[in-house]
């Protein structure tokens, strides 16, 4: 998943909002207005915008995409476009519906800044937290929508900024990321993690609450109450691999050292990236064995991770430089 909005991190664009859209209520500082409190007049404009915006993206209509552009991201649109090409195989047999609607109120600020908005529920406790960077000075709004029924479950975030000349909501930011691997959203992944640290499984469980985070999360700007609770139950996991590296691996007279494992979804899979010390080999062919050979050590060591994942990734560390080796399904790896 990428960001297309640049001057989100590096405030490379300074955007001038003189002017409010119409909206009932205006906030006097920088503020979050979740989908339920707003009004209907606010409500409806912003559903209609994003749900025309999402739809575009499901039939890769670029016309529509680029006619609705915020004028100062011109020079975004071959990230944006590229952002919209991949998400095609993510939303592919999928019916688009809104998740959430977040109206965030900057229009205060006095330059861009790195600005958090904390968005509340209807009891007043803050439930989401959106943070960005280098914000300019507007009004702006993250859209949340799901490609409902795509096997890949993609969950598209778009970002709108109010145009003060076009007196209208533009497309400022895309961005599209899987919610389902292998038929599982990011809720069964949570519940797997939960049972596989009853079973006393610390790797598999560990590594499927970094399944569940990378599935629940729309995007890497925002963070709630719920990826909290998960990340707690995941640091109380016994004997997980979060302090276990270096981890060094004894198989017959050899001995492996992993640097390091990671959830990998580059197969739009849940795999296992493994980076590990290569011995210096050089034949391809030695490569290869050496990296079946690590594979298999890490999977005897932790036998749960073979019935929890597709497959790990072999990634070799070589005079300091890592470079990809392999991908193996777990049925494939001795």
């Amino acid at each position: 998943m990428r960001l297309c909005w640049k001057s989100w991190a590096v405030a490379a664009i300074v955007l001038t909002f003189s002017a409010l859209p119409p909206v009932s209520r205006a906030a006097a500082s920088v503020s979050c207005t979740t989908q339920a409190e707003l009004l209907a007049p606010d409500r409806n404009a912003l559903a209609a915008t994003g749900g025309r915006l999402s739809q575009a993206v499901m039939e890769q209509d670029y016309a529509a995409l680029q006619a609705a552009l915020l004028p100062a991201e011109a020079a975004e649109w071959d990230g944006i476009r590229e952002a919209v090409e991949q998400a095609a195989p993510l939303v592919k047999g999928g019916q688009i519906q809104l998740r959430n609607v977040y109206l965030l109120e900057a229009s205060s600020l006095k330059a861009p800044t790195d600005t958090q908005f904390f968005c509340s529920n209807q009891s007043g406790s803050i439930n989401v937290i959106i943070n960005m960077r280098a914000l300019p000075p507007g009004r702006y709004a993250v859209v949340l929508a799901d490609a409902a029924g795509a096997p890949l479950g993609g969950q598209l975030s778009l970002i709108l900024a109010w145009d003060s000349a076009g007196m209208e909501w533009k497309l400022a930011g895309l961005s599209v990321r899987q919610g389902i691997f292998d038929g599982h959203d990011g809720v069964w992944y949570w519940e797997r993690a939960r049972e596989l640290a009853r079973d006393s499984q610390p790797w598999a469980a560990w590594y499927s609450y970094e399944a569940a985070r990378s599935l629940l999360l729309p995007v890497d700007y925002l963070s709630s109450t719920n990826l909290e609770k998960l990340g707690t139950e995941q640091a109380q996991i016994k004997g997980s691999p979060q302090d276990a590296f270096p981890y060094s691996l004894a198989d017959g007279d050899r001995t492996w050292k992993i640097d390091a494992v990671r959830l990998d979804a580059s197969l739009r899979q849940a795999d296992l990236a493994v980076t590990y010390e290569s011995t210096g080999v050089t034949d391809p062919a030695a490569v290869r064995t050496e990296a079946v050979a690590v594979l298999s050590a890490l999977l005897k060591a932790q036998p749960g991770l073979r019935a929890n994942f597709h497959g790990l990734w072999a990634y070799a560390v070589r005079n300091g430089k890592r470079a990809p080796v392999i991908e193996m399904p777990m049925g494939q790896i001795p």
